[in-house]
């Protein structure tokens, strides 16, 4: 399912961006442009993250920014950045692969979440997507097929 709804569109590869606000909007617009979330959504990433703290990075080099459904998600989504260089949260917490999860209900994002959990167990794999420069590459990581 993740390299299926993982379409190339919705993968961007940025050389930095200037703070971890600016992540969470490049990141999610892929999914602004699909129709997937509305604005709101964005701004609501970004306020949970200042009234909750950096809880977003789930771990090195990794970050899952998301909202509530009703912060304005229309459609079940997710877009992928990968920047170059890191993004600071704070002193602990930094992060270069941001996976932006659009849920549109409580039940329906728990398998792609399972992916994702499953993706990120493996070391190897998160390092090789941080460091990855195409969309090829992302696709081969997350065992898509690429014909």
């Amino acid at each position: 399912m993740l390299s299926t709804r993982l379409t190339s569109e919705l993968v961007q590869f940025v050389q930095e961006v200037d703070s971890w606000e600016e992540a969470i909007k490049v990141a999610a617009e892929p999914l602004l442009k699909k129709g997937a979330i509305e604005d709101k959504y964005i701004e609501a990433m970004i306020h949970n993250v200042n009234e909750f703290g950096p809880y977003i990075v789930l771990m090195p080099k990794v970050a899952m920014p998301h909202a509530r459904p009703e912060d304005g998600v229309k459609q079940l989504g997710i877009s992928l950045m990968v920047t170059e260089k890191s993004v600071s949260f704070n002193e602990e917490k930094t992060a270069n692969i941001f996976f932006v999860l659009a849920a549109n209900d409580a039940n329906n994002h728990l398998v792609l979440l399972q992916e994702i959990t499953e993706f990120l167990s493996d070391q190897e794999k998160v390092d090789a997507l941080s460091v990855s420069k195409n969309y090829e590459e992302v696709l081969k990581l997350l065992g898509g097929d690429l014909s």
